[in-house]
């Protein structure tokens, strides 16, 4: 599964503006909402309770909240790079600036485990970070999230 299967160019927040992580997972949601046509009080609901069960802030600024949802038609993702960092509760303590939202219709385990796992190695690799924060144009973040790992392994 790639990214550019499950990441429109709709599912892309260039600069968000939030102060916590509540209002981040609500704006998540929300568009969520927008561009998979599901309750957004739902989805909002859906990844709280996923952080109550621990924070999916990995560290180096990054957090990839996740969740499964009945009815989903499929996984839905959605990127936002925010404006100001925020407190995640990571796991190094430190302020969150790249968040990539995924959601998996319930039973899904293999799609949801895919996706998370594209989306971590995506994030791990060389320079990738550096090019999501230096820009804040939608076009070129969808660009950098949807090359193929192989392009940028061979880069």
């Amino acid at each position: 599964m790639e990214l550019a299967d499950i990441l429109s160019q709709d599912s892309i927040i260039a600069c968000a503006k939030v102060a916590s992580k509540r209002q981040l997972l609500q704006q998540l949601a929300d568009r969520a909402s927008e561009i998979a046509g599901i309750d957004a009080q739902l989805v909002f609901e859906t990844l709280l309770s996923r952080e109550q069960l621990g924070s999916t802030g990995l560290g180096n600024g990054i957090a990839i909240p996740h969740g499964k949802i009945k009815g989903l038609p499929g996984v839905v993702a959605v990127f936002a790079r925010l404006a100001q960092p925020i407190d995640f509760d990571s796991v190094d303590d430190q302020p969150v600036d790249l968040v990539v939202m995924l959601l998996a219709p319930e039973g899904s385990g293999a799609d949801h485990l895919k996706a998370l796992s594209r989306v971590a190695r995506l994030l791990r690799a060389e320079g990738v970070v550096d090019q999501l924060r230096s820009t804040r144009d939608e076009t070129r973040l969808r660009e950098i999230l949807t090359t193929p790992l192989e392009a940028i392994n061979a880069a």
